[in-house]
């Protein structure tokens, strides 16, 4: 799907600014930055960028589609995949030999936007529990096994990041004090109710606990950037309702546990789900 595609989806989304808004907006978009980590670059989803090619950073991406929404006059993508707060200031290896250098670097003092997604791989939070909880499945399928296994070490690991985000929103004011900052939630991985075991292959239990530790970030990202009193949090997790990845009929946003090179990173964005995040931003940028 090239991106003339992804902006008709966002056209056609119900949640989508009035024509005025949006040429109002995009009137005043000279400049767009786009920080954060796997969520926001797009492993796998074609095209992938070579810089460098590590980052997993999509020509498809939600900041991708944001900006020529947008038509911004300067559209920079920094996001790579695994990156945390750390590396907003420092610069993160990846794959193939690369490196990603520190994203705030790609701040300027006349960016007009900031989308910052990240958080989630803080103290590995998202990564301990795709690694973790489909191998804990086996010993109680419809218990809660994961959420056992944790208790409650990962929501202390999601208390401690707020602090974290809110030194980054510092950082953004400081390098790009006229810029309207808007910090991305995570959309959702499992749904509301049921369950695909086949597609998420976590214990019945766990969908809902799975869920909570979304809210509970999301939460801690909303609470941040309240705290910075300048920043905008976007809540992709409610619009995400009925895309999670047990979403069947092509609706999921979110890939389920399979791998694939050619479409998405296991249990992330798809290229449908950059498109719905993108029209998300788009509401919230009137």
């Amino acid at each position: 799907m090239r991106i003339t595609r992804l902006l008709t989806a966002v056209v056609s989304a119900a949640i989508l600014l009035p024509a005025s808004a949006t040429a109002a907006s995009a009137a005043s978009i000279g400049s767009y930055v786009a920080l954060g980590d796997s969520y926001t670059s797009g492993p796998f989803i074609p095209v992938q960028r070579l810089d460098p090619l590590g980052c997993g950073r999509s020509t498809a991406n939600y900041p991708s589609v944001l900006a020529a929404a947008l038509h911004a006059g300067r559209f920079t993508d920094v996001s790579c995949a695994g990156a945390d707060t750390t590396n907003m200031t420092r610069p993160q290896g990846v794959p193939f030999n690369g490196t990603n250098p520190p994203q705030l670097g790609a701040l300027r003092i006349d960016t007009d936007l900031v989308t910052l997604g990240i958080g989630g791989n803080d103290y590995g939070v998202f990564g301990s529990l795709t690694s973790t909880c489909p191998g804990l499945r086996a010993s109680d399928p419809t218990g809660s096994p994961c959420e056992d296994h944790f208790g409650d070490s990962v929501t202390t690991s999601i208390d401690n990041i707020g602090p974290r985000v809110e030194t980054v929103l510092a950082a953004i004011h400081e390098r790009s004090p006229r810029a309207r900052v808007l910090v991305v939630g995570y959309p959702r991985i499992a749904p509301d109710r049921g369950y695909c075991p086949d597609i998420l292959p976590f214990a019945d239990g766990d969908y809902a606990w799975l869920n909570s530790v979304e809210e509970k970030l999301n939460s801690t990202l909303s609470d941040a950037a309240d705290a910075d009193g300048r920043a905008e949090f976007v809540d992709t997790f409610g619009p995400s309702r009925g895309h999670d990845a047990c979403a069947r009929g092509g609706s999921a946003w979110i890939n389920g546990k399979d791998q694939n090179v050619f479409e998405a990173a296991a249990y992330h964005p798809l290229k449908a789900g950059m498109a719905g995040v993108a029209a998300v931003v788009l509401k919230a940028l009137r």
